[in-house]
């Protein structure tokens, strides 16, 4: 244990509160906002949203406590880690992906995110208000993301927001950021709900959303529940390893996952609860709501000019939808960086400062492209990044094969190589449930492994393919 790191040197949360709200702000992001609405109306509502909690608690949540186990028990980064607890072998390497993944996520969400501030600006100065039809809000959008120049200012804006945060530390920077956005965030969610719900026609959305309908529970919506409570967890790149190894002895890793799991889940679920209600309201299709940006951008633009108090409903309903989104996806950017810079200082002896610029600096030139890809840039919008513009691939190979890759890794290595009773021993430090330690055991060796395994094949395609190979 001669790599230990030393916790002074590299910083410890203040508390247990401060640890649960920066994790819970690292798996809160843009995802739990736009990618978990579009799903859930894609796969029939309520009965994908029953199977979506249960398997927060039976494949994310166990990851989730591996991951931190890892962190606490070495007291390093991702690549660090790896390095204590199986020297001389390859593991580093899943280490390593960890934290090339953070940083080529990072340059590509950070363009994203941009987006969500210059529509907050857009909103605050009523440049929404009077968006009534979808062809309307798809031409303002497409005419916001092809402003490549402008798209490279705001991706820009955001690294430098995430870069000045992290450069103040665990505590003075981190924590301190999470205590202010996390509450900040979760009394604008409220409020939203709150106003969403009250709208006339609302009770359409909520029905929707809450009552299920289980002839739509299929395998192909099973298979979309599981992995949207996978990657709503900032699972597979190592953000929980290293946010666990600045953990307190004390602490007891396991509820505290789980609080870290309850908040991120419950955004997810508040998150619905605004915008279903808002669409039904507005007379909208449920059922052939499009996913993701296409959803924020283009969808719920069209329901701010019918807001009640026009145009003052829509401007004060769409500020605070696009302040939260913008809130929530510099938590997730703050965990992104932190994973690359935590490896700088632990393994090359770089000071944080340094290191939050220079990693900083090279996700943003890295991000480019993808600001560009947009924006009328021929050599990165043209089909020649695996069949897609380089922000779409980007998101394809990092943002879905890296992290499920890693994940899976992370299981074999913690159920089979590392093993469960070294793992159980750090999880006992504040845990004295066996019965619970039973069942991470067998959820981590061989649930959790198989679960992401099938949400590999599926992104891969090998499923639709295998499905070909028996029609009927």
């Amino acid at each position: 244990m001669q790599h230990d790191g030393g916790t002074q040197a590299r910083g410890e949360w203040r508390s247990r509160v401060g640890f649960v709200l920066a994790a819970a702000g690292s798996a809160i992001g843009l995802g739990n906002i736009w990618r978990f609405p579009g799903e859930t109306a894609e796969n029939g509502g309520a009965a994908f949203l029953v199977v979506y909690l249960a398997a927060v608690l039976l494949v994310g949540l166990p990851v989730m406590v591996a991951e931190l186990s890892i962190g606490r028990r070495t007291r390093r980064n991702p690549v660090g880690a790896f390095l204590v607890l199986k020297e001389r072998t390859p593991w580093w390497l899943l280490g390593g992906l960890g934290v090339v993944t953070g940083v080529a996520i990072l340059s590509f969400y950070s363009v994203v995110a941009g987006w969500t501030l210059r529509y907050l600006f857009k909103a605050i100065s009523g440049g929404l208000t009077g968006v009534d039809t979808a062809e309307q809000a798809t031409a303002h959008f497409n005419d916001a993301v092809a402003n490549g120049p402008m798209n490279t200012v705001m991706h820009g804006l955001f690294m430098i927001m995430t870069v000045l945060i992290v450069f103040g530390g665990v505590k003075k920077g981190i924590e301190l950021a999470s205590r202010i956005m996390m509450p900040l965030l979760l009394v604008l969610l409220v409020g939203l709900v709150l106003f969403s719900v009250s709208l006339p026609g609302a009770e359409a959305g909520l029905k929707f959303y809450l009552q299920p309908d289980w002839s739509q529970l299929t395998p192909k919506v099973i298979i979309a529940a599981v992995g949207q409570a996978f990657f709503s967890l900032s699972l597979g790149m190592g953000a929980m390893i290293t946010y666990g190894s600045y953990l307190a002895r004390k602490e007891n890793l396991v509820s505290s996952g789980v609080l870290v799991a309850v908040m991120d889940t419950g955004i997810a679920v508040l998150a619905g609860l605004v915008i279903f209600p808002a669409l039904a309201a507005a007379g909208a299709n449920l059922e052939t709501l499009p996913k993701g940006a296409g959803l924020i951008f283009t969808v719920l633009p069209t329901i701010f000019s019918s807001m009640p108090m026009e145009p003052w409903g829509g401007i004060i309903f769409g500020t605070l939808f696009f302040l939260l989104l913008s809130v929530a996806a510099l938590t997730s950017t703050i965990s992104l960086l932190e994973v690359g810079v935590a490896w700088a200082v632990d393994e090359l002896h770089m000071s944080r400062h340094k290191a939050a610029i220079l990693l900083g600096l090279a996700a943003f030139i890295l991000g480019i492209p993808s600001a560009l890809a947009t924006g009328g840039w021929q050599v990165f919008t043209q089909a020649h990044w695996l069949g897609m513009d380089f922000m779409t691939a980007m998101s394809t190979v990092f943002g879905t094969y890296s992290l499920t890759i890693g994940a899976l890794l992370i299981c074999i290595f913690v159920g089979w190589v590392w093993g469960v009773k070294p793992a159980l021993a750090e999880l006992r430090d504040g845990c004295s449930s066996e019965g619970i330690m039973r069942l991470w055991s067998i959820l981590v060796r061989f649930v959790c492994p198989l679960a992401i395994a099938v949400i590999l094949a599926q992104s891969m395609g090998l499923l639709d393919r295998l499905a070909g190979l028996f029609p009927g």
